[in-house]
This record gives structure tokens, C-alpha cells and sequence, in this order.
């Protein structure tokens, strides 16, 4: 880990550049959000594959979807409340359906949106496509992790949605980092606990995990950049292996991470997982790392747990 921070957002519009000119089939979609979202960086370079859309969501996913049927592989791009919340019925009718080959990259997730405040703080995005048949999901925690996911997304057949990030957090991991799609990280060999996280508070727990060593809790973090389809053999070995499970995320505690974890404990190994979220409730206008610390998202409040 090293001290340079980046959005993942930023990772995204990078990498988007990058396959743009390794991948001629790629064409990138946005909704008047392309300067915050950085797929602007694709379009200055790739101007005749980029389409903006204006507010009009849901007219985007239509598209992407009647381009994936010529050919294209389209990455179509806005804050995750909108790709998501706005356009339902278009991804679950015109992509999902069909099983149409359109990548959903929804920047801007979670509580970290900070200022913009509980309309724009996204919060169910991962519910809303996890219940989705043919959806995959990837939610990466760093620059490394994003420009292994995006590229992945292009690889996979059929519809992904990538969760992406408005704050800018650590780098994790060095670029020579392997990732396995459906494939979840372990970092460290704790037994008191296994901390399950995804997205930007992966560093939180990285950071709890060596605050609890000098109390003498060693934990294992557990790196969940594959939420659907959900890694059950990671899941169960950490269930057998450790005295705690507990999930945190940047998404309501209903129908996320914790959601997808609990599901396979109740029928593979029934045991106690704590989850660390959003109780329920919409999120507020304040700073994104005194938001993080206000709903217990932190390194602090990970630690509070033991």
C-alpha cells in the first residue's frame, strides 16, 4: 500500500482510454455527467465512439442495449442513483432480459457522494442489481482493482454493472496484484475475525486490521471486488476458520454485501455475521470522511465491534 490516493472513479475514465485504443469495439455512453464520471477522457481521444446523451438515463440504456446488438460493446456511464434508480426498467427490460452484452459503470456510489446529499448518495444500487437475472457485479477498492475490473467487465459476456467511487482513496495494491473474477482476496490470516469489505471502505479495514494487531486481535480483511456472482468457498472457509464474521459496506445493510454473505451462510453454514451499513435510512449533506465516521463506516468504527 502506498500513500498516493485516487478515485476510482478517475481509475475508470483512465482505463477507459486504455481499452479504447487496444479495443475498437468499444463505444462509451454518458448522461451530461462525462466531465464527473471522467469518461470525458475517452471522449477527447476516441470523439467519434463517445455519445452524450443529455438527462436522459433511461434513453441511454436503450441505446447501449440496440448497440450491443451491432457489434459494440458499450460502457454507459452517470452517478450510480441515476444508472440504476432512474433507468431500472430499461437495464432489467432492454439489457437484463435479452442478456445483452452492455457494461453499467455507476460512479458516484454510497455515502462518500458527501455534499451532494441523500438524493445523489446511492445506497441500494448494489440490491437493485443483484436481484437482476444475467447481472454480474464488481465493486472495486482501488486504482489497481478498477483497471483489472474494467477491463474484465469488457471481457464478460453479457451485462456487468461496475460500482465506482466519487472519493479518493489509498492504492492498495501494486499493479502486479493478480485478480480473479468471482474470486474474492484475502489479506492477512487472522482467525479472531473475518472483516468482509467492498469498495472504498476496503482501506478502513485495512486500517482497523492493524490498529486491532497492536491490541493483540489479529482479523483477516477479506477484499469483495465480486459481489455477483458471490464467492460461497471464500464465505464458508472464513466461517470454519475464524471465531467472527462481519461485512461493512457503503450501501444499506438490506440487500447488499452483508445481504449476499448471509444467504449463503443460512444454507451452507449457519452462524452469526455482524454487518456494518447504512441502517436503513437515507443518507445526509456533510463531508465524506465525517460521513463515513457519523454511520460507523471507519476504521474506528470497525474496531468498536470488538
Amino acid at each position: 500500500m502506498n500513500e498516493e490516493k485516487k478515485a476510482t472513479r478517475q481509475s475508470f475514465g483512465e482505463t477507459l482510454k486504455y481499452l479504447g485504443e487496444k479495443y475498437k469495439d468499444i463505444v462509451v455512453l454518458d448522461a451530461d455527467l462525462s466531465a464527473a464520471t471522467k469518461t470525458s477522457i475517452f471522449a477527447k481521444e476516441f470523439p467519434e465512439r463517445f455519445f452524450d446523451m443529455g438527462i436522459a438515463e433511461a434513453n441511454m440504456m436503450g441505446t447501449a442495449a440496440g448497440m450491443s446488438t451491432c457489434g459494440k460493446i458499450p460502457f454507459a456511464s452517470t452517478f450510480a442513483v441515476f444508472a440504476t434508480g432512474r433507468s431500472y426498467d430499461q437495464i432489467r427490460n432492454s439489457i437484463c432480459y435479452p442478456n445483452l452484452n452492455v457494461k453499467i459503470c455507476g460512479t458516484h456510489s454510497g455515502i462518500t457522494v458527501g455534499e451532494d446529499g441523500a438524493t445523489h448518495q446511492m445506497l441500494e444500487d448494489i440490491a437493485l442489481m443483484r436481484v437482476l437475472p444475467n447481472m454480474k457485479i464488481l465493486s472495486p477498492s482501488d486504482d489497481t482493482q478498477t483497471k483489472w475490473a474494467i477491463e474484465e467487465a469488457y471481457k464478460i459476456k453479457g451485462p456487468v454493472y461496475v460500482r465506482l467511487s466519487r472519493l479518493a482513496t489509498p492504492i492498495i495494491y501494486n499493479e502486479n496484484q493478480k485478480f480473479e473474477f468471482g474470486k474474492m482476496v484475502q489479506i492477512g490470516d487472522g482467525t479472531d475475525a473475518s472483516i468482509f469489505a467492498t469498495g472504498d471502505v476496503v482501506f478502513e479495514a485495512l486500517k482497523a486490521k492493524d490498529i486491532l494487531k497492536e491490541k493483540g486481535i489479529n482479523v483477516r480483511v477479506i477484499d469483495v471486488h465480486t459481489i455477483k456472482p458471490i464467492d460461497e468457498e471464500m464465505i464458508l472457509k472464513c466461517s470454519k476458520e475464524t471465531k467472527r464474521l462481519i461485512s461493512i459496506e457503503d450501501h444499506n445493510i438490506i440487500g447488499g454485501l452483508g445481504s449476499a454473505i448471509s444467504e449463503v451462510l443460512t444454507s451452507k453454514n449457519p452462524c452469526l455475521l455482524e454487518r456494518i451499513g447504512i441502517k436503513d435510512e437515507f443518507g445526509r449533506s456533510g463531508n465524506a470522511t465525517e460521513l463515513l465516521h457519523y454511520y460507523g463506516l471507519d476504521a474506528e468504527g470497525i474496531i468498536k465491534m470488538f
